[in-house]
């Protein structure tokens, strides 16, 4: 099965909760989700998941200088952010235990 689609439905929670223990700056944020499994992301999706979670109200942003690089713009979640991880959290937990049910009963 192509999990790209099932991707694109659950990018905003995965973010969310990579997040969740420790603030991060755009590659860091797409390195912990792939260290995680989700090795299929592209870095555009993730950057653009960045601006809209950031846009939408659920993070904040700080920049931090770099001697190695350009200054590293991170990202943390604020408490908006940590509501909707929650509220994000339940719901796939919700979807996931009915899949699994239908998936078993055939």
């Amino acid at each position: 099965m192509d999990t790209t689609q099932l991707l694109k439905g659950v990018l905003d929670l995965a973010v969310l909760a990579v997040l969740r223990e420790e603030d991060g700056y755009g590659y860091d944020i797409l390195r912990r989700l792939r260290s995680a499994g989700l090795d299929e992301i592209g870095d555009a999706s993730v950057y653009g998941t960045l601006r809209r979670l950031f846009a939408a109200g659920y993070l904040t942003t700080y920049v931090v200088p770099s001697e190695e690089g350009p200054h590293r713009k991170y990202y943390s979640l604020n408490p908006s952010g940590r509501s909707q991880l929650k509220n994000g959290g339940e719901t796939w937990r919700g979807f996931a235990a009915t899949m699994d049910a239908l998936l078993e009963s055939r």
